[in-house]
């Protein structure tokens, strides 16, 4: 993996075995060497607080081929590559939270989030728990809540909908061991309330994976702090989703690009809200 942006010494480098040219490191530099987990983590670390009190962050992680499709065949994974797993895990390790639409949830087949070795001291020194809590966006519940994303999570998995959800399927949530978290009127979940509810539960370090609708509704609702976008040298067709989908928002948003990395021809980027 190389770093394309910002640059810096390290973004172009020799050849193995050739000379270095003034200014250029070489050896850990070297473009084809795979980055550590740390490394990563530093790269995609959560901005610091500027006062005392932390205030929530939203970022997304999405993959896109190169002709704007989000999924192959309903998933993500024929479009992604084992360098984007890598990132999609230090995202998750960096997270308080992850927050996840129910579509994907079931078309996934999500699985909670698993404690790691390799963030445990990273997540102990910021105070957070072993992994970062799901929390499931559902207006109607439509879960199947004997899966062991709600029966043996290592950290409770949260359901988030609006407060017109059916009861009968919220005492169910509950009765499997989630906690349920009302974030809007209605049967819809507001995407602000959403933020600001988990941020009161302490979850700040927010994450989500989509899908599409979700994101949609998110960048809608203008709550989007940041974007990881990975852009997969594939061509799909058909006719898949792009990474957000629904209404359009009245005046597009600028993002401005953070960080800019490559591997194998895939790019993953990190665009901020300006």
């Amino acid at each position: 993996m190389r770093r394309l942006f910002p640059v810096t010494d390290q973004t172009v480098t020799s050849p193995p075995g050739a000379a270095p040219r003034s200014g250029e490191v070489q050896g850990d530099a070297r473009a084809d060497r795979e980055w550590t987990l740390a490394e990563l983590a530093a790269a995609y670390a959560y901005p610091e607080p500027h006062s005392g009190r932390r205030e929530p962050w939203l970022r997304a992680n999405m993959v896109s081929s190169l002709d704007g499709a989000a999924q192959h065949d309903g998933r993500s994974q024929p479009i992604s590559c084992a360098a984007d797993m890598r990132i999609f895990g230090t995202l998750r390790g960096l997270a308080d939270a992850v927050l996840v639409g129910a579509e994907t949830v079931r078309q996934e087949q999500y699985r909670p989030a698993r404690a790691r070795e390799a963030f445990a001291a990273r997540r102990a020194a910021a105070g957070q728990g072993p992994a970062p809590a799901i929390a499931v966006v559902s207006r109607g519940l439509d879960l199947d809540f004997t899966l062991p994303l709600f029966t043996s999570p290592l950290v409770p998995t949260l359901v988030l909908t609006g407060a017109g959800a059916p009861q009968e399927r919220v005492a169910e949530a509950e009765k499997a061991g989630a906690r349920v978290v009302i974030a809007g009127e209605g049967a819809s979940v507001d995407p602000a309330r959403a933020v600001r509810a988990l941020a009161d539960l302490g979850l700040t370090r927010l994450l989500t994976e989509g899908g599409p609708r979700l994101l949609g509704q998110i960048v809608a609702a203008g709550v989007l702090d940041e974007m990881c976008l990975t852009l997969s040298p594939m061509l799909t067709a058909g006719d898949a989703q792009r990474i957000a989908s629904g209404p359009a928002v009245a005046v597009p948003e600028r993002f401005t690009l953070a960080a800019l990395l490559e591997e194998d021809g895939f790019l993953f980027g990190r665009y901020c809200r300006t």
